[in-house]
């Protein structure tokens, strides 16, 4: 049995609003004995809120099957001094081992936005500025990731990727990822569950980072029509999804077809 890496936002639902079917599909996927983990590069929330609101959804998951990149960069950066541009939520998840400061930082920590509004306090000229300050200073630029942008119901909102990309500019420095597309990252997820990459599969509705970052860690990819899914820009993927189905309430069928 294959182990199943499963985008969250845009696959098992958009602003809250779930894709029909996903509950079922996550049942399903347990039921034929594939080992999950939930991934995703959402920096809005803690961990345990993501999980809560999922299973709100009729999503069935344990907290600890949800694999975030704060969690991640908790262990990457434990031992520093970060100045972090992130949501307070978020905070949490970074834990005790990493040294929150004002100033004198080691590190600028990067999260993502979202559509309330924090992000404009979090991202603010004033914050961005006293990041620019630290990386002049010689602080590592580390970011959650940098997705350019994200689906909501009320269409595409710009993501975190803009500011990160504005202060490696600004200060000649180039982020280090530390969520999707990056291998480790979904090293990390495949390690928690026991899984050799070419034994995975990853399901998403991003062609760059759940597609991209999949089959450069070696697994195969599922892409969904449903989230940031364009045409145009599966037509121009590359590499290729190894298949692409409507939503995931198709993948329990697609996964048990011949490979």
């Amino acid at each position: 049995m294959a182990a199943i890496l499963l985008d969250i936002d845009g696959v098992l639902h958009v602003s809250g609003e779930p894709v029909p079917g996903g509950g079922d599909a996550v049942r399903a996927l347990r039921a034929e004995g594939h080992r999950l983990r939930f991934v995703t590069n959402n920096t809005t929330r803690a961990r345990w809120q993501l999980a809560a609101e999922l299973r709100e959804l009729g999503i069935e998951l344990d907290d600890d099957e949800l694999a975030t990149t704060a969690v991640v960069a908790s262990r990457l950066l434990a031992g520093k001094r970060v100045f972090a541009l992130t949501m307070e939520a978020v905070k949490e998840d970074l834990g005790a081992e990493v040294e929150l400061v004002e100033g004198d930082a080691e590190v600028v920590l990067l999260g993502g936005a979202d559509e309330s509004e924090e992000t404009g306090h979090v991202f603010s000229y004033e914050n961005l500025n006293r990041a620019f300050a630290e990386l002049d200073a010689g602080a590592r630029l580390v970011c959650l990731h940098r997705n350019r942008w994200w689906q909501t119901s009320s269409g595409p909102r710009l993501d975190g990727g803009a500011y990160v990309a504005g202060l490696e500019y600004a200060a000649g420095v180039e982020a280090e990822i530390v969520g999707k597309p990056t291998p480790p990252y979904f090293d990390a997820a495949l390690a928690e569950v026991g899984a050799a990459p070419a034994d995975a599969v990853m399901v998403g509705d991003d062609v760059e980072a759940d597609v991209g970052g999949a089959k450069a860690a070696g697994m195969r990819a599922v892409l969904v029509r449903t989230g940031k899914f364009r045409e145009a820009t599966l037509a121009a993927a590359d590499p290729r999804p190894d298949g692409v189905v409507d939503s995931i309430a198709d993948v329990p069928v697609f996964l048990r077809e011949p490979a």
